[in-house]
């Protein structure tokens, strides 16, 4: 069993998850309100490029989101995805991308726990921590 995150966004999962496999790589999947089928709910013009679903899978993981068709997106509250690194460089590269155009909760350095750990929110709204795997140095 498995536990992964579900994103909602206020009309820019295709933005943000195009971001994400650029800075992730990985396979992406999108669909949109308009690729429901014929006889199905009727799907109002305005939302027919709404992202219904968006999957990113990448080394065994998965992410996974859409656009809140609700109308009522009020942000990303009470949880943060975790991102964790192979090691501080790779951290510190997915952090600085993660957080450009963003905001940083905290930088990304070494900590008593880790080679390397920081927190953002990207410029979609999505809270992150990223941390590196192993022990930090002088451990």
């Amino acid at each position: 069993m498995a536990f992964h995150p579900y994103l909602f966004f206020d009309g820019t999962c295709r933005d943000a998850f195009t971001r994400y496999q650029e800075i992730f790589g990985g396979e992406l999947s999108v669909m949109t309100m308009a690729d429901t089928p014929p006889g199905e709910a009727p799907i109002p013009a305005e939302q027919a490029d709404m992202v219904m679903h968006a999957s990113l899978t990448y080394d065994g993981n998965l992410l996974m989101g859409s656009d809140d068709p609700t109308g009522g997106f009020e942000g990303v509250k009470g949880m943060q995805v975790a991102y964790v690194a192979p090691d501080a460089g790779e951290g510190k590269r997915v952090f600085d991308a993660l957080s450009d155009g963003g905001s940083v909760n905290m930088p990304f350095g070494e900590t008593f726990w880790s080679g390397g750990f920081g927190m953002c929110v990207d410029r979609f709204g999505t809270p992150w921590m990223v941390d590196t795997q192993g022990t930090p140095p002088g451990a």
